[in-house]
């Protein structure tokens, strides 16, 4: 494999591992009763259409169909991939839960 080859390997295996990232976090949001487009558009108002996010939508499944995904989970892979904003707005929506429920 020359350089190329790996390097074009690298770029489809982060692509990859992006899309399943935003399919991670559309289902849990999902799976929690929230809308994963309007709190993305929180993180992001600049960026209102995602097609990466609509394509993960289309895969998204009921939260009955889903098995259960931690929100540590969400809030790691979030910020594994740079998405420090994103993340921010997903634990005020986890931290706004937590006062609706006391």
């Amino acid at each position: 494999m020359d350089r190329k080859e790996m390097e074009d390997q690298v770029i489809k295996s982060y692509q990859s591992d992006e899309k399943m990232m935003i399919l991670v976090y559309a289902q849990w949001c999902i799976n929690n009763d929230i809308d994963p487009v309007a709190l993305y558009a929180k993180a992001y108002p600049d960026q209102l259409h995602n097609p990466a996010l609509a394509e993960a939508m289309e895969l998204t499944v009921t939260k009955e169909e889903s098995e259960e995904i931690p929100a540590h989970t969400v809030l790691q892979i979030l910020q594994l991939f740079g998405n420090d904003d994103l993340a921010f707005i997903v634990q005020s929506e986890l931290d706004k839960q937590k006062r609706e429920q006391k």
